[in-house]
C-alpha cells in the first residue's frame, strides 16, 4: 500500500514537472522577435556586397512590397526607405481577416 502511494506521488510530481516545462516552452515560442535593423539586413542579404539591397537579394515581405518601399524607384531599398516602410503584420494578425 505504501509502495502504491509512493508511485502515485512520483507520477503526480513528474506530470507537474512536464506540464511546467511544456508551458515554459510555449511561452518562449510566443516571445516577439525584434525586426532586423537595416545594418543587419545588409550584413545578411547583400550578396554582392555593394552596400545596397536590390529586389533580387531580398525575400519575404520586403521582396513582396519592394515596389511600394522603393519610393525613389532606383531599384534599391535605402535605409531611409526601409525605415519608412510599412511594418509587416504578425502571423496572428494576418489570419484574423
Amino acid at each position: 500500500m505504501k509502495s502504491n502511494n509512493i508511485k502515485k506521488a512520483v507520477l503526480v510530481i513528474l506530470c507537474c514537472i512536464g506540464s511546467v516545462t511544456l508551458s515554459n516552452a510555449q511561452d518562449q515560442k510566443r516571445e516577439r522577435k525584434e525586426p532586423p535593423t537595416y545594418a543587419q539586413l545588409i550584413k545578411d542579404l547583400d550578396k554582392n556586397e555593394d552596400g545596397k539591397l536590390s529586389k533580387a537579394e531580398l525575400k519575404g515581405p520586403l521582396k513582396e512590397d519592394f515596389d511600394k518601399i522603393d519610393t525613389d524607384k532606383d531599384g534599391f531599398i535605402s535605409e531611409k526607405e526601409f525605415k519608412k516602410a510599412p511594418k509587416p503584420k504578425d502571423k496572428g494578425q494576418r489570419d484574423r481577416k
